[in-house]
């Protein structure tokens, strides 16, 4: 068990044509582009691309899968890890503020409020995907792999495994993150997962 390290980005680019995709805009139109425009523009810095994250050594033991910081019977998971001898555990927000603004145009305006859910779910995404990346380069000097990340509520990975995530990598005090009693954490566009590391010359290695 490593000991739990922060990581913060700059604002990362975001694919316009992927946040309209989110919205639901098979076609962008100048209308459509110009209210995402305005929407990009009104949020300008809102956006905080903050992580935490740890590493675990895991175990298969009569079934059921030893997380270090827990213990689950997903089949799922035990798939996605196979070959696995440790895991990347990380939780990442992109912060409170896109959570503002869906609130205050889901009264003004709905169309608004869809293109922020969109512009949240695209920049969740990016920082996840830059994250992966930067720990992929980063564990490839050291002959390892990684495997795609998976999350609570995938397959049959329980979501009450939040909360062993959030007292694993203590999110509250360090990215700001809280747990509902349904599960959900708070800000929206946040994320949880886990990311399996092998030896690079195992099967399945593609991130």
């Amino acid at each position: 068990m490593t000991p739990l390290c922060l990581k913060t980005y700059p604002p990362l680019p975001l694919n316009r044509k992927e946040i309209l995709r989110y919205a639901g805009a098979r076609t962008s139109t100048p209308e459509t582009d110009a209210l995402l425009a305005s929407c990009l523009d009104e949020l300008a810095d809102g956006l905080s691309y903050g992580l935490c994250y740890r590493e675990f050594p895991i175990a298969l033991q009569n079934g059921t899968l030893d997380l270090t910081f827990a213990r689950t019977d997903s089949v799922d998971l035990q798939k996605t890890l196979d070959d696995c001898d440790s895991i990347i555990l990380f939780a990442a927000t992109v912060g409170h503020d896109i959570d503002r603004k869906i609130a205050k145009y889901s009264r003004l305006s709905p169309a608004k409020a869809l293109l922020f859910q969109s512009i949240g779910a695209a920049a969740i995404e990016a920082l996840c995907d830059r994250f992966n990346l930067d720990m992929k380069e980063e564990k490839a000097k050291l002959q390892r792999a990684l495997t795609p990340r998976f999350s609570p509520g995938y397959g049959d990975l329980p979501l009450a495994l939040q909360k062993d995530i959030f007292a694993a990598l203590d999110c509250g005090r360090k990215i700001g993150l809280t747990l509902t009693d349904s599960l959900l954490i708070s800000p929206t566009k946040s994320v949880t997962a886990i990311i399996g590391i092998k030896k690079a010359d195992s099967k399945g290695l593609l991130l």
